[in-house]
């Protein structure tokens, strides 16, 4: 089992530490100079329960989660109820982090168990599936280890100096790790803990092969996730504030925000809801700040009043839509790309709106700071849509990316001097909503400047903002906004980088598309299928609305047929592709999955074959084919 990957899991109980110790050894085997993405699994119960991280190493770039994974630390659950009164409904909680994950260890793979909490007579067939799948196993009692020499908790640095001394790895820098976050008697007693550990555990006779890779980074690497991205890209394009109110996955790009906008001069707010968030927000971008507000998909449809708010009078705005498991509450800690439609279609009337979906950390970044300049520029409201998979899982994307100026640039917002230039009406209020401009966008003032006095209503109103529904004007204002879908379409396919992402040979004979967050998934795909002999390429749409009709026809042109890989049941962006091309609808099938995990590889690999080659076998169960029209 040594090659150039380790795909490590760390599996316990919420509470117990399990994210914070990952990120740690993430960030040690990135230092050590190999590529790194990470898996998260929480529940979505607030009491708790199992929970894991899975960490994939390699001496290359890696761009998902893999296939199953080599090596499990299983921690137990130190924080399970008790079986007599949980049972019935959740089963034995303290035995999960092992049962719960057998499933997906591969073959000759490792387990250390805290045998301190766990007991494997308590696992169904343990011995029997350790033979028949050449599973190397390690118990330690990691939980009287750490006891010795200070708290319970420590067990966890105790499996982190477990897991190096059975792959060959150096503790050093997993010191090095612990004293930028702790000192004094913590940090000793933690360095105790991990020596002591792998002396221990050095000493014993190994039965495995798998060791850590090794390997180099040409440049300085940093380890992201979506959130991190989506909020490093705003407050670089300028945005100052932000307000919102708490849900799962969007509250860590609020988190981050919070914590980073005082020292720049910037305001966070959390409100009552996420009507005010977003309401608040229009009226910071009104006062002339870039402004930012978002949520999940309950709390988005609240804000359903607010856009349209926005998109009629005309006030910039991004927010994030950070999409879970639905309807209703769903599984908020589970990802899904169920929300396309209602962020496409919601707010009433003819509103309109710019989508983009990032697919990666690297593009998260960049198509915030794209958000905020479309948004500024054309007086629109931009969503960004991510979900928890892309806001939660971290990466190694090369420090250099973010290497880019800064941009306070308010877009189409007249000088004081430019005012006394533009329109007016003979009242002397500023002609903020005129029918004329070609690309549709009117330039506004800001509250304060002399001579730029007008009007701002929901309603449908006057070039100067007052009340007014006349067949005339009413055709000349929905004209002229949405004359600007348009205009922002001709500038986004007039950049220099477009964001849709093309990957594999150019002129592959079969297609696969994909949107957001299962892209990587996708690429490693479709480098396997070439590599059995496909001939096979992918695009990535990013821009949902206004819909990339060029590049999207011109990708299906290139291809005999194309399958359509996201995370829901109702081929949501199938639907969008088809009702923007519909001509395309006999070239297109979906592979889909809804389970509450992300696509592995594999599975798109799997997908492709039965679908396109014509294979007899239904997909896997997890996933979902759905035939191309008049198949």
């Amino acid at each position: 089992m040594t090659g150039d990957e380790l795909i490590w899991r760390i599996a316990g109980g919420s509470g117990d530490g399990i994210d914070s110790t990952s990120q740690n050894f993430t960030k040690a085997l990135m230092r050590t100079g190999l590529d790194v993405f990470t898996h998260r699994h929480y529940p979505s119960r607030i009491r708790g329960g199992h929970t894991y991280v899975e960490v994939r190493a390699a001496d290359h770039a890696v761009k998902s989660r893999g296939d199953g994974y080599d090596f499990l630390l299983a921690l137990g659950d130190s924080f399970a109820r008790n079986p007599q009164d949980g049972e019935a409904y959740y089963g034995n909680e303290e035995v999960k982090p092992l049962t719960e994950n057998l499933d997906e260890l591969r073959e000759g793979g490792v387990i250390v168990y805290d045998e301190g909490l766990l007991d494997t007579d308590e696992v169904e067939n343990f011995d029997e599936r350790v033979e028949a799948n050449d599973w190397h196993v390690y118990p330690l009692d990691l939980r009287s280890l750490a006891r010795e020499h200070g708290r319970e908790i420590m067990r966890n640095t105790a499996g982190v100096a477990a897991t190096a001394a059975l792959i060959d790895m150096d503790t050093g820098i997993f010191e090095e790790l612990m004293a930028d976050t702790m000192s004094g008697e913590m940090l000793e007693t933690n360095v105790e803990v991990l020596e002591e550990a792998h002396a221990v555990v050095s000493e014993m006779e190994f039965t495995h092969d798998l060791e850590v890779p090794t390997g180099s980074h040409d440049e300085e690497q940093v380890l992201l996730n979506g959130s991190h991205a989506v909020a490093y890209g705003a407050i670089d394009e300028g945005c100052r504030f932000i307000a919102g109110y708490p849900m799962t996955p969007w509250t860590d790009v609020f988190t981050i925000m919070t914590q980073h906008l005082p020292s720049i001069g910037g305001i966070s707010e959390q409100v009552e809801d996420e009507i005010a968030a977003a309401s608040l927000a229009i009226g910071a971008s009104h006062a002339g700040v870039k402004a930012m507000s978002g949520s999940s998909g309950g709390g988005f449809a609240l804000m359903s009043e607010p856009l349209g708010l926005a998109e009629m009078t005309e006030t910039p705005l991004v927010l994030v839509e950070a999409m879970r498991a639905g309807p209703s509450t769903g599984m908020p800690t589970k990802p899904e790309q169920g929300d396309l439609e209602h962020i496409l279609y919601t707010s009433q009337g003819d509103s309109n709106r710019v989508v983009f979906a990032p697919g990666t950390v690297a593009e998260a970044y960049e198509q915030s700071r794209e958000a905020f300049r479309v948004a500024y520029e054309y007086q629109i409201p931009v969503v960004i849509v991510i979900d928890q998979k892309l806001s939660g899982e971290l990466a190694s994307v090369p420090a250099s990316h973010f290497d880019r100026e800064p941009n306070p640039d308010l877009g189409s917002v007249l000088s004081e001097e430019e005012i006394q230039e533009a329109p007016h009406h003979a009242s002397g209020t500023f002609n903020r909503f005129r029918h004329d401009p070609e690309d549709g966008v009117s330039p506004r003032s800001i509250p304060g400047q002399k001579d730029g006095r007008f009007l701002a209503t929901g309603n449908e109103h006057t070039p100067q903002g007052h009340i007014e529904e006349s067949p005339d004007n009413r055709v000349a204002q929905v004209d002229r906004r949405t004359r600007k879908l348009d205009s922002i379409r001709e500038d986004l396919d007039e950049q220099e980088h477009s964001n849709q992402t093309y990957y594999g040979p150019e002129d592959a004979e079969h297609g696969i598309m994909v949107w957001g967050s299962q892209q990587g998934s996708v690429e490693e795909a479709v480098d396997r299928l070439n590599e059995q002999g496909e001939s096979v390429k992918m695009l990535g749409v990013s821009d949902l609305m206004p819909y990339p009709k060029a590049d999207v026809t011109a990708f299906l042109e290139s291809v005999d047929e194309c399958l359509v890989v996201e995370m829901n049941i109702t081929a949501q962006f199938r639907g969008l592709t088809q009702k923007e091309l519909g001509r395309f609808g006999e070239k297109m099938s979906s592979l889909l999955k809804y389970n509450g995990n992300p696509f592995e590889p594999a599975e798109v690999v799997e997908g492709f074959d039965i679908q396109v080659n014509g294979g007899d076998e239904p997909p896997t169960a997890q996933t979902r084919i759905e035939p191309a029209a008049g198949d």
